[in-house]
């Protein structure tokens, strides 16, 4: 089955559209950027298009690269300030701390989850993994889960929600020798390598279920970690574009209304 993931996320957006009603304010985001690419500039304006749609304001604090890993954390004291929710937009310049400023978020703002300290958000890809699974009726516990890459933003807080639900997890990377070894017995592989193709049909057992965040660019289109094949082997694939991408816009503008319902 392939996983619709525009689907889900419109089910996401509808409930935290409601939830806004129900607050009866609209919810403010603030988003740090540094010199934003063409590819970030249009990532904005989705992530604004949408929060318009949902009753979210966002406020937008762009840096400069000359700026340092203090003036980073100066700029997110000031959001802070006049905000719900603040998320730092990736890459930042390679001067500048990333862990530092990241952890400098405070986690009654850090709808990203990136600061270690966030227990109460689960990070946008993790609550699209969620929304996915609940969406199927799917357990994790006991499960043998695979993740296929440890970086911040797929890998390792993959890594810990499937350890928290019970499962039985490995990650492995790129450079792992012989990686099919880690993904022919799992019931669930999280790809989050960036590698298009990674995958392969013959890396899987039948029945697997797929859910891949690894996206990247390949010859001007977006590709999967996963094989398009590894689907007709999979029960659930999450297929790259318009599987988990969507839903993870919706899960963080969900967590926005979080932090503004419930502020620590």
């Amino acid at each position: 089955m392939i996983v619709d993931g525009k689907q889900i996320a419109e089910q996401v957006y509808e409930k935290a559209r409601k939830r806004v009603e129900k607050l009866g304010r609209a919810p403010i985001l603030s988003i740090i950027t540094c010199a934003p690419n063409f590819e970030t500039l249009k990532y904005l304006a989705l992530k604004q298009k949408k929060a318009e749609a949902v009753g979210i304001d966002i406020k937008i604090f762009e840096l400069e690269k000359s700026n340092t890993t203090e003036d980073f954390i100066q700029g997110i004291k000031e959001a802070v300030l006049v905000s719900d929710g603040v998320i730092v937009q990736l890459p930042l310049p390679e001067t500048v701390d990333t862990d530092v400023v990241l952890q400098s978020v405070p986690s009654s703002h850090d709808v990203d989850a990136l600061n270690p300290d966030t227990r109460r958000l689960l990070s946008p890809v993790v609550g699209s993994i969620n929304e996915i699974l609940l969406s199927q009726g799917i357990e994790c516990k006991e499960k043998f889960v695979t993740v296929i890459g440890s970086g911040r933003l797929v890998g390792l807080p993959s890594y810990h929600w499937f350890q928290k639900g019970g499962a039985h997890v490995s990650v492995v990377t790129r450079d792992t020798h012989d990686i099919s070894f880690y993904t022919k017995n799992a019931d669930i592989v999280v790809c989050g390598a960036g590698v298009p193709g990674l995958l392969k049909p013959d890396m899987i057992k039948d029945g697997v279920i797929i859910l891949d965040a690894g996206t990247s660019e390949d010859g001007g289109e977006l590709k999967g970690d996963a094989d398009p094949e590894c689907a007709d082997k999979a029960s659930f694939f999450t297929p790259v574009p318009g599987g988990i991408g969507p839903i993870t816009i919706a899960v963080l503008l969900s967590n926005v209304v979080t932090c503004a319902e419930k502020p620590e």
